[in-house]
């Protein structure tokens, strides 16, 4: 009876083992077959997952045997269809979610038991699966305005691939519709350190979210000094700057700093036009203050008007300056318009408008 009863267990127990190598085997040949219909593109996506989650359950049998969860094969095939289930899935969000979480577990698994390498290139590939995975889930995410979401799983994305810019663009973006700006300059900056295209564009943007949303100028006056580090021929934070300096009040430091830039680059058309917006928005300025003057106040009128056509005057020379340099340069011609509006110098006028309407401004 001992002996009957040894054989019959040896037997249970082999049997139990070529069981679970089946399940292997049938998640094997399902991954295989799945790749035939997908490709060819002949199942929907509702075909396609039934058709995974029917394979994942092959292996969730595999897994839960002691020995075969041993098999290389038992994890790399699990993570081919929990990553491809996720990768197709782009109707149930959380679905996708959750089968990113068991592929990722399956290659951690897989690769601690592939000692010999075999399962190399199924763990590679459920890898690029999970990745394009986990940005779908934040594009789909966005698409919803579950912001929160999109930026966890955008950022998810750069922490698996440092270099891709365009996530950490997203983030931002995602951080930007939560009204989160400082996630938002934080992804942004990321984006920049690794040499953004449009990274111009993104200190314009922290610049005027500080300015406009954070009132924080002298957060905006440090991004401004960064930005004209790296762009040194952008005129906007050059302005941005010179008009934060303005609204505080602070003129001498606006003309101070562009000062310098045109005695250093005075053929530079931008900064000689951005000098002269310096006197020319102090002057607009003053004419609201002349407004509110009693025109009865002979002498303090007579004190503001003179001012305020001294620095009209001082400007000119800056905008002509910039229009020597490049003729088209649109911001002079524009700011002598409204110059000569304001001194009814018809024939000026006329000039200019003729100018801009010849480049085709309006």
């Amino acid at each position: 009876m001992k002996k009957v009863m040894l054989s019959i267990l040896l037997a249970g127990v082999a049997s139990a083992t070529f069981a679970q190598k089946s399940e292997v085997a049938e998640a094997k040949k399902a991954w295989n077959m799945y790749q035939l219909t997908s490709r060819a593109g002949q199942q929907p996506i509702a075909k396609q997952l039934e058709a995974l989650n029917t394979a994942i359950k092959h292996t969730d049998a595999a897994i839960a045997d002691a020995k075969s969860k041993e098999m290389p094969e038992a994890w790399s095939y699990r993570a081919l269809l929990t990553s491809s289930a996720a990768l197709v899935d782009t109707v149930n969000i959380q679905g996708a979610d959750a089968n990113v979480k068991l592929a990722q577990d399956a290659i951690t698994k897989g690769k601690t038991v592939d000692v010999k390498g075999s399962e190399k290139e199924n763990f590679q590939q459920a890898e690029a699966n999970v990745a394009n995975a986990i940005r779908n889930i934040g594009v789909l995410s966005y698409q919803k305005k579950d912001y929160k979401t999109a930026y966890e799983k955008f950022v998810q994305s750069t922490q698996l691939n440092p270099q891709d810019t365009a996530m950490y663009l997203n983030a931002g973006i995602a951080a930007r519709n939560m009204e989160d700006y400082p996630k938002m300059a934080e992804q942004y900056k990321k984006a920049i350190a690794l040499n953004y295209p449009q990274s111009s564009t993104l200190y314009e943007e922290m610049i005027s979210t500080q300015l406009a949303k954070q009132k924080d100028t002298t957060a905006a006056i440090a991004l401004i000094d960064e930005a004209k580090a790296k762009f040194p021929e952008n005129i906007s934070f050059i302005t941005s700057e010179t008009q934060i300096y303005l609204q505080k009040g602070d003129v001498d430091k606006a003309e101070q700093t562009l000062t310098k830039l045109v005695a250093k680059e005075p053929n530079n058309a931008s900064f000689q036009s951005a000098l002269g917006n310096v006197y020319l928005q102090q002057a607009l300025k003053l004419q609201g203050d002349l407004n509110k003057i009693d025109v009865k106040k002979v002498k303090e009128y007579t004190a503001a008007k003179t001012k305020r056509d001294g620095l009209v005057e001082k400007s000119i020379p800056y905008f002509k300056k910039a229009l020597e340099v490049d003729p088209k340069n649109v911001t002079a011609l524009e700011n002598l318009k409204t110059i000569y509006t304001f001194k009814n110098d018809t024939k000026s006028y006329n000039d200019v408008k003729a100018r801009l309407d010849a480049i085709g401004q309006k």
